[in-house]
């Protein structure tokens, strides 16, 4: 196979708002321009709806849960490889300026360099180069609480028109207020910011030459920062962009609907750059020579996410979206420090307290989860009406949980060990405290339902004990 450079640009905390994925809200001239020279997936997936547990299994090609780095946030005693550290054996120039947060700082020798690479001349030896995109982050949206590194604004996003609130699309599991209708606005202007640097990105490459020896990548880690969307196993928080610009291999404007799971990034990385994949490796190659014949379906994961303890495993493949909450005692809407930031939170729990929830709006709010939850995803892409109780569809419930069940018996679930036990194996560092700490700092306002709420696997045995 030809030699070809890597170029993987990943936006934060955005799912597939994007012209080319047809919402016609969005603007993103640049990216659309990509998927109309390259292919646009639509069946791809993480396997984690939070940052570090994607990201970390993206590096490792391995699910979170099955190598510890799978609770927001924790950190492994013993850094494993990365898939740059593959690269790099092979030849390749690794370039790597941005965002690390893979629950384990990286060893020695897993990047060359990480200087920004568009600010000068491209690597002479065949080269991967990587950058994260920021400006849509969660906190992005915290209006005054928002943190510094957001602005100014790039030189490239001058210019760019905001987008009017008033014609904002507010998902149904929220109140359609001004306050939501602005923060998803400011999503869309935060997003098309990325696209105007994705676009300064892509012309460096085409004034160094390189366009057509060089597989461009676009991806996300996770979907966008509202609540029921990052942080949860719901389409909207895993079911994401991806659009690949493989010159002379990729029919321009092509789309694939196979299912593509994060886990899948990492060997495909490798085998575009013609690299050895480790044995050990969970995902399989999507693109190329290699691929490996389709998946039937895609899992992720949700834990511990900072000081709220959760458990939830999922199962999706094209119609049929599972999940199993193993913590149904505990509500979705447990008060978690960070994402309490957000301005539609106190609106929303001001409405809950008041009994002015109803319908869709009101599920995330519930006292408790089921145990299942089934979706069809053709029907309900909101993921609103659970199917788990019908008779009807008995043999699909039955066949998601063979396949969880087939997953986890492959590879395991530390999950199902508790943190402290993680700790005491030396596994894990003990990051316990620090965030039972933070829950502990809540402001009263931010407070719900009887306290305190387990922040550990143990501590929730021990309630249901009690």
């Amino acid at each position: 196979m030809e030699t070809y450079n890597i170029l993987v640009l990943q936006g934060e905390d955005v799912g597939r708002h994007l012209g080319c994925y047809g919402d016609s809200y969005a603007q993103t001239p640049n990216l659309d321009q990509l998927a109309a020279e390259g292919m646009r997936f639509t069946n791809a997936f993480s396997h984690a709806p939070v940052c570090a547990p994607s990201r970390g299994g993206m590096m490792i090609g391995c699910y979170p849960w099955t190598k510890g780095n799978h609770h927001m946030r924790s950190t492994l005693s013993h850094p494993p490889r990365c898939y740059t550290h593959e690269l790099r054996d092979a030849g390749r120039y690794v370039a790597w300026p941005s965002k690390l947060d893979f629950n384990f700082e990286p060893t020695e020798g897993w990047c060359d360099t990480q200087e920004p690479w568009h600010t000068q001349n491209a690597p002479k030896q065949p080269f991967f180069l990587y950058e994260n995109f920021s400006h849509s982050h969660e906190s992005a949206m915290f209006g005054d609480l928002r943190p510094n590194w957001h602005h100014p604004l790039p030189p490239e996003a001058e210019g760019l028109a905001p987008h009017d609130p008033d014609q904002a699309q507010v998902p149904p599991h929220l109140i359609d207020c001004p306050e939501s209708r602005k923060q998803v606005a400011d999503y869309y202007d935060n997003f098309s910011v990325i696209d105007a640097q994705i676009g300064a990105r892509l012309k460096w490459l085409d004034d160094q030459g390189l366009r057509d020896n060089t597989i461009v990548i676009f991806l996300s880690d996770h979907g966008r920062g509202l609540p029921r969307e990052k942080r949860w196993c719901y389409d909207a928080g895993i079911h994401l962009p991806l659009i690949v610009r493989w010159p002379g291999t990729l029919e321009p404007g092509s789309v694939c609907d196979d299912l593509v799971a994060w886990v899948d990034v990492a060997p495909t990385l490798l085998a575009l750059a013609g690299a050895p994949i480790p044995e050990h490796y969970q995902g399989q190659v999507f693109l190329g020579p290699d691929a490996a014949p389709p998946r039937e379906c895609v899992f992720a994961g949700r834990d511990r996410m900072d000081e709220v303890f959760d458990y939830v495993r999922c199962v999706r493949d094209k119609q049929w979206h599972y999940i199993r909450n193993f913590a149904p005692e505990l509500p979705w809407a447990q008060n978690q420090k960070y994402m309490e930031q957000q301005p539609i939170m106190p609106i929303m729990r001001k409405a809950w307290a008041e009994g002015r929830l109803e319908g869709a709006n009101q599920l995330f709010f519930e006292d408790e989860k089921p145990i299942e939850e089934l979706y069809d995803v053709e029907k309900d892409p909101d993921m609103i009406h659970n199917l788990a109780a019908d008779p009807a569809l008995a043999p699909v419930l039955e066949q998601m949980r063979t396949r969880l069940q087939g997953l986890t018996e492959e590879f395991g679930d530390l999950a199902q060990t508790s943190e402290e036990e993680l700790v005491a194996q030396g596994l894990v560092e003990d990051r316990i405290e620090e965030y039972k700490e933070r829950f502990e700092a809540l402001p009263e306002e931010w407070q719900l339902g009887p306290q305190p709420l387990p922040t550990t696997l143990r501590e929730f045995e021990a309630s249901k004990a009690d």
